[in-house]
């Protein structure tokens, strides 16, 4: 009977050091998601295109919204010579005019967005076999997004170096 408790004491001792030596051999690394959409090439490549086009759309809207304004002004100018009827059907339609300006506006918005999602999805697509070569070349058992931790050395942030592959092979993308 005091063999039996002897195994298992045994067995469970040599499991506890067992799992903590390979656990010590583990190899986990650490990327900044953000800050590789961020200063690599390819993301600054989309980051200034889509300035260019949000301050393209900017002008547009602003011009419109001169208008409207100015319509506006003209309108009230003239509220005391026009009858309330064809007053009434004016600002309706500069109301009208309003709306879509507002319409036209957001969807430009989303539209930007819409392109910066699916840019940022197509780089994290082509960043997964650039991770997956870094991991295998350097024995690394894991990756792990950097706003998943709490504290972290230095020594294991491998953003840099993640940045550099990413560069050698995205250095543009084809954003719709």
């Amino acid at each position: 009977m005091k063999l039996k408790y002897i195994v298992k004491i045994f067995v469970i001792t040599y499991l506890l050091f067992g799992i903590s030596n390979s656990l010590a051999e583990t190899k986990i690394v650490y990327v900044d998601m953000n800050r590789i959409l961020s200063e690599s090439k390819v993301g600054i490549f989309v980051e200034k295109h889509l300035t260019e086009i949000h301050k393209g759309n900017l002008d547009k809207f602003k011009k419109s919204e001169e208008a409207l304004k100015k319509d506006e002004i003209e309108l009230i100018s003239k509220r005391n010579i026009m009858n309330a009827e064809e007053f009434s059907e004016k600002l309706n339609a500069l109301r009208e005019k309003a709306a879509e300006y507002q319409k036209q506006r957001r969807e430009k918005f989303e539209g930007i967005n819409e392109k910066r999602n699916k840019a940022t999805v197509g780089v994290m697509k082509e960043l997964e076999p650039i991770l997956a070569a870094y991991a295998e070349k350097n024995q690394i058992a894991f990756i792990i997004e950097q706003k998943s931790i709490v504290v972290g050395k230095n020594d294991f942030d491998v953003t840099k170096d993640i940045i550099e592959e990413l560069d050698k092979k995205l250095p543009s993308i084809k954003i719709n």
